[in-house]
């Protein structure tokens, strides 16, 4: 056996982690890390490269570069709201996931609002600790300018995030009781939880029904929770999502219909972000059997 096929486990979880964070989608991330693979075992020895975690994540940024520029493209064209694919972690992971705060859904809809490089920048220097001359590499721009796309991208981050969020067990306790407002189909415990100006966003991707734009206001928003959960007898299993807990949705049929991730700030929630797209629930369902 030789470097690659001892050390590609561990390596693995990095490889495809920097992947997901660049492009926002577990299966272009799964794609980008077989193709690593295969370009690693198609070079031959590796002997000659002295880190090969930074060498085989430096490979699949740069793969996940040119994959997030089409898929820049793609989303123009994309039917009602974009959410990023959701991620299984903690003991529903199908393998090993790097969980860190850039691997949460409000973050990578933060990182969606980047340009190409000032996420990959962001992403390879923040999340990875990779020096700023491997960056440039990536980039093909100068380790001076690539430091200044992730100076860039830290202020954006910052505007767009000025709030702290929530702590991990305050948002165990207000996902608890969401999820049992729902299941008792609570209009009012549901509004008590939501923040007033709360927005619920649906992404079906044109290939089931949900609704076409975001909805906003705590009212207008257990409304339409409630519509759906009465008519489709959805029941909700708690589950990590992206590294934050969150909720799993199971049809009359006991399938995976969506998954739920919300957006808690001072105890109330002010997002519920479904992802519905069959296309982006294929690796969870797989990974959870149904």
């Amino acid at each position: 056996m030789g470097r690659l096929d001892d050390e590609w486990a561990l390596h693995r979880p990095a490889v495809f982690g920097v992947a997901y964070r660049i492009t926002g989608s577990a299966a272009d991330a799964e794609d980008i890390a077989q193709d690593v693979w295969l370009r690693a075992t198609a070079r031959g020895s590796l002997d000659d490269v002295r880190d090969l975690r930074a060498w085989l994540i430096t490979v699949a940024a740069r793969r996940a570069y040119d994959v997030l520029g089409s898929a820049h493209a793609r989303r123009v064209d994309y039917v009602g709201p974009w959410l990023p694919e959701p991620l299984l972690t903690g003991p529903d992971a199908a393998e090993p996931v790097l969980v860190d705060e850039t691997v949460g859904t409000a973050m990578l809809l933060v990182l969606e609002e980047l340009s190409p490089p000032e996420r990959v920048a962001f992403v390879l220097h923040q999340a990875f600790d990779v020096p700023y001359d491997a960056v440039a590499e990536v980039l093909g721009r100068t380790p001076a300018a690539c430091r200044q796309l992730a100076s860039r991208a830290r202020r954006k981050i910052a505007a767009a995030s000025p709030a702290r969020p929530a702590g991990a067990a305050e948002r165990d306790r207000v996902l608890r009781a969401f999820r049992a407002a729902y299941e008792r189909r609570d209009e009012a415990a549901l509004l008590a939880l939501l923040d007033p100006d709360a927005t619920y966003t649906t992404d079906g991707g044109g290939h089931v029904f949900a609704a076409r734009k975001i909805i906003s206001g705590a009212g207008r928003v257990a409304t339409a929770l409630l519509r759906v959960a009465v008519r489709q007898r959805f029941v909700l299993v708690p589950a990590e999502v992206n590294g934050e807990a969150a909720l799993l949705v199971r049809n009359r049929a006991g399938r995976l219909a969506a998954v739920d991730t919300l957006e808690v700030r001072d105890g109330r929630i002010v997002a519920v972000r479904r992802v519905l797209n069959p296309e982006k629930l294929a690796a969870a369902r797989s990974a959870l059997g149904w």
